[in-house]
């Protein structure tokens, strides 16, 4: 055994990785952000920690074996039931399927208790979990699977097609060395639940350090390809003894539910380790769109709700007929919260939205407020743990109520897999620069301005412009191309193509939506251009760079 890479005050540890893959790409150490952990004294883990021993072990441990912990449409299972089938799915990691402490395994399936099952079980064998949603496509898979050398799958049956071609074929078109997708939720020959028949329910914890890699969560860059950014078990627990407690107050009579997949840290946040922190439960929607969230609220009766402002303001239109009096609480994380938004919500329901802001460099939510301390329009103030600033170009604080870049400090922060030259330019002199424009108030409080990139934010998604401009590239009709963020009233913002055709290619009705299926059919389909406009060149300096500021020109609103 070795002992990993640490940032200072955090206790000393024994890493359990054998393979060392996590421990190798970490970012060099100069380049790290400084952490805080001495400005909460529930922040002052042990040098060893699993983070599936403190949310589920220890739970069932203290009594609450029999409480729910996630309620779906036709069931629930408790946190007993969580930890025998996450034991189980781990005695197959380590019997049948070789899974020593530090390899990746790839887990791509709906919001279910299987789901959840499965991201306990990578991390008891002190495996390392990376979580995608079922909208991703191959290109995507395989991107995520090369970068971080995974090479086994738990994928739900359903959507298993796409991601056993990306388990066994590397971007280069050369097979994976040993690449493996094993099924669930199926009990054809060969799924985890046939090879689960007959193994223990109980399993001994990988005794993890504290700084070992549990998860790799993949986020879009504007250069067109993911990043991933590596967080540690102690990581996990910090979130959950931050913004939850502090801010949000999740106790553990709380329901919560929400619409973000586990593979955003949004909602693995929200919809399960903050909630397994203080044993509360979880309503879990294998769909949940706002028509769907809506009608979940209303059968089920949950009482937190953590969704984007675009979902809010769609369920603004649907109240009627749907009875959401249960909810006491409700967080919006994603994209700005508009101020019409937040009062129509109130009115309508009686219900204060708690705004935040978090990045998945960070693992979750760094500013926020609640209750009377909610000023509208306002994002917040950095939250219990957390320090932020607004900075200039050079990395000096600008004054009060002038506009500069976000840069955040505390507990967390951003360390990206095997990428030096991109984590130079988020971590500036020991703060993470988010890539926001705010401006802080006297008060201390922050106002969002702007992104500070090329990053469109649609529907509380992030999507990079330059991964759809490569993709739009591939078709036989697009010459050149350029994408950007255009307002819109329901989405905040929505992806708009500036396309310029081939010689001989008609600029038609016909052709615009075969091009938005093209890409529809390559990456996720929520990426895709939902405006196309065809021009006869794009705006470009004298050295052939793409001016995507004079394509949104046209696009900002009076």
């Amino acid at each position: 055994m070795t002992t990993s890479t640490r940032s200072p005050n955090a206790p000393s540890g024994i890493s359990a990785h054998r393979d060392t893959f996590c421990r190798d790409r970490l970012p060099p150490r100069e380049l790290w952000p400084e952490l805080d952990f001495g400005s909460l004294p529930e922040l002052a883990y042990p040098g060893q920690l699993n983070c599936a021993t403190e949310l589920l072990d220890r739970r069932v441990n203290e009594g609450d074996g029999d409480r729910a912990a996630f309620l779906f449409p036709g069931g629930r299972w408790t946190y007993r039931d969580v930890l025998e089938m996450s034991n189980r799915i781990a005695n197959v990691l380590v019997d049948d399927l070789g899974v020593v402490p530090g390899n990746r395994v790839l887990l791509r399936g709906h919001n279910t208790p299987m789901m959840v099952a499965c991201w306990f079980a990578v991390v008891k064998v002190g495996a390392v979990v990376v979580c995608t949603m079922p909208l991703l496509r191959v290109r995507e898979l395989t991107y995520i699977a090369d970068k971080a050398e995974i090479s086994l799958a738990l994928c739900e049956a359903r959507c298993a097609a796409e991601c056993e071609t990306a388990m066994t074929t590397t971007a280069a078109g050369s097979p994976r060395r040993n690449g493996r997708t094993v099924r669930f939720a199926s009990n054809e020959p060969g799924s985890l639940e046939t090879m689960m028949a007959g193994k223990p329910t109980t399993f001994t914890n990988t005794d993890t350090a504290a700084d070992d890699t549990v998860l790799i969560a993949f986020t879009s860059g504007t250069t067109g390809n993911a990043k991933g950014t590596m967080h540690f078990h102690r990581d996990v627990m910090a979130i959950c003894d931050c913004f939850p407690k502090s801010v949000a107050g999740l106790t553990r009579d709380d329901i919560c539910c929400g619409s973000p997949p586990f593979a955003f840290t949004f909602g693995l946040g929200g919809l399960v380790l903050f909630p397994m922190r203080v044993g509360a439960a979880a309503l879990l929607l294998e769909q949940a769109a706002p028509p769907q969230l809506i009608k979940g609220i209303h059968e089920h009766r949950p009482t937190m709700c953590w969704t984007s402002p675009t979902a809010y303001r769609a369920m603004l239109g649907m109240l009627a007929g749907h009875d959401v009096s249960s909810l006491t609480k409700c967080v919006s994380a994603g994209e700005h919260l508009p101020r019409a938004t937040y009062e129509a919500w109130e009115r309508a329901t009686g219900v204060r939205i708690i705004d935040g802001i978090g990045a998945t460099e960070m693992l979750h939510i760094f500013i926020s407020a609640s209750g009377d301390d909610i000023r509208p329009g306002s994002t917040g103030k950095a939250i219990p743990g957390y320090s932020a600033r607004c900075v200039d170009a050079q990395g000096n604080e600008v004054a009060r109520g002038e506009i500069g870049r976000l840069a955040v400090r505390g507990p967390t922060g951003c360390r990206y897999l095997d990428d030096p030259d991109r984590q130079r330019g988020y971590v500036e002199n020991g703060w993470n620069v988010t890539g926001d424009s705010f401006r802080q108030d006297a008060e201390g409080y922050f106002w969002y301005e702007a992104r500070t990139d090329d990053m469109i934010i649609t529907g509380g998604y992030n999507v990079s412009g330059a991964e759809i401009e490569n993709v739009l590239l591939e078709h036989p009709s697009v010459q050149e191309c350029g994408v950007v963020g255009a307002p819109d009233e329901e989405r905040g913002h929505v992806v708009k193509a500036f396309i310029v055709l081939r010689k001989g290619q008609a600029p038609t009705p016909e052709l615009a939506r075969e091009i938005q299926d093209f890409v529809k059919a390559e990456i996720a389909p929520y990426k895709y251009p939902r405006r196309i406009e065809f021009v006869e060149k794009l705006p470009r300096t004298e050295t052939g760079k793409l001016q995507r500021f004079r394509l949104r020109e046209p696009e900002m609103p009076e």
